[in-house]
């Protein structure tokens, strides 16, 4: 008792030390760097998927890339991620079926994960860039902290690598907001330690939010193609008694569809692990074949099932009355497969990717009497968000965030969708903990 009581007045005495305000110059340093260093990868991420995908099938004399395209392209990600993965420090990063893991990667493993990200986010992989960033954060202010201070201890280096990590996340976001909430709920972090962390790392998250802003205002550099922008829903005022009646099974069924394509991933990922060279191109095949399966099926183009979604939300969204029912279904069914494997297989984020599934799943239900199209997609979006993360104030406001522009009507209904996903998730895992003895 007598630490617990102590712990809160040393935490103010280290925040009102004069060593304390050198570490926020760095913190602030060190989010700038981290912000620049997201951008270029976002941006290179971009430019190869551009190069591959339309300038490569142009230089072979194709008007645009065949339907037969992906498989190459995939065996080759699926190369270069197992390269990363059995020759470079680190292994390629975290493996997404796990979770998004907030902890700092050490700079000697940011090349080989960097690598891995690389080939999985632009060449189509079915996963985000999320958590590459906070590899990247982490490991650029584990890095500045090495340099600055050669003797630093363990605290001081995890606090200037969540700084770095707190700036990657909000420059990717646009808000730091979203990126201290996801990390400090990810993290676990309470009491003094989070004080300690919070503070510099919303300083250096500001300071990235500040260089997403100001990249195409002070350099003329157009952020469009990488920025995630909130989606374009008709105004919702406020929600009523049939809205809440949709939200509970309909949250409830994305949890079971997130939870399946997880029980999928996992054994995935064990048979992959022990043997990379060969697994993960043969996953990367038939990630491209149920892309190419999904193109035949619909006549729609195969980059609807590949990719993380990202940049996919707002068209989807808009073109909502050129989806079918039977289309959607299709692509829900064939990105989540894709989804489920690249999970298992390849290096990357989960949370775009469900955020895509979720939107589709709130496309195929605004159909139902008294359901509009902006409530059904905003819920989707939270319960996808939570049934993956398992972080309900972090999935609230996310999908708070990429649907404000339709006003705070639909707040309630987030708020409701993500509590009964995150509680459905939480009992299908149970029941699958117990029967597989876990």
């Amino acid at each position: 008792m007598t630490a617990a009581e102590a712990s809160p007045p040393d935490a103010e005495s280290v925040m009102r030390s004069r060593g304390f305000i050198g570490l926020l110059a760095l913190a602030a340093i060190v989010g700038a760097v981290a912000s620049l260093a997201a951008w270029g990868f976002l941006e290179l991420v971009h430019e190869l998927e551009d190069w591959v995908y339309d300038d490569l099938p142009d230089a072979f004399g194709y008007d645009s890339a065949p339907t037969w395209w992906p498989l190459p392209v995939l065996a080759v990600a699926g190369l270069v991620v197992a390269l990363a993965i059995a020759r470079l420090p680190g292994r390629g990063g975290h493996v997404p079926v796990h979770g998004l893991d907030p902890s700092p990667t050490r700079p000697i493993a940011l090349p080989g994960v960097m690598l891995a990200a690389m080939a999985t986010i632009a060449l189509g992989p079915v996963l985000g860039p999320e958590a590459p960033l906070i590899a990247l954060g982490g490991g650029l202010g584990y890095l500045a902290i090495g340099l600055v201070r050669s003797g630093a201890g363990d605290d001081t280096a995890e606090l200037i690598g969540a700084s770095g990590t707190f700036a990657a996340i909000s420059f990717l976001f646009g808000s730091p907001v979203i990126a201290a909430v996801i990390l400090i709920e990810a993290t676990g972090i309470g009491g003094s330690r989070q004080r300690l962390v919070l503070i510099p790392g919303l300083l250096a998250a500001g300071i990235g939010s500040l260089v997403s802003i100001g990249m195409g205002s002070w350099t003329g550099v157009d952020t469009g193609d990488i920025a995630l922008e909130p989606v374009t829903l008709a105004a919702f005022d406020r929600p009523d008694a049939v809205d809440f009646l949709w939200t509970i099974p309909f949250a409830a069924a994305i949890a079971v569809v997130a939870f399946a394509v997880f029980e999928i991933a996992r054994p995935t990922e064990r048979l992959v692990a022990p043997r990379p060279f060969v697994a993960v191109p043969v996953v990367g095949l038939v990630v491209g074949g149920l892309a190419i399966g999904f193109s035949e099926a619909t006549d729609r183009s195969f980059d609807q099932v590949l990719f993380s979604g990202e940049s996919a939300l707002g068209p989807l969204v808009s073109g909502a009355d050129e989806w079918s029912l039977s289309a959607l279904a299709l692509l829900i069914g064939f990105k989540g497969l894709a989804y489920a494997l690249s999970l298992a297989a390849f290096r990357g984020g989960p949370v775009f990717p469900a955020l895509f599934l979720g939107t589709a799943g709130g496309l195929m239900v605004a159909g139902l009497p008294g359901f509009e199209l902006t409530p059904a997609v905003a819920v989707g979006m939270g319960a996808a968000t939570v049934a993956v993360l398992r972080l309900p104030l972090s999935a609230i406001i996310l999908a708070t965030l990429l649907t404000f522009k339709a006003g705070l009507g639909v707040g309630p209904l987030i708020i409701v969708g993500v509590v009964v996903a995150h509680l459905v998730t939480l009992q299908l895992s149970r029941v699958g903990g117990a029967r597989s003895g876990g």
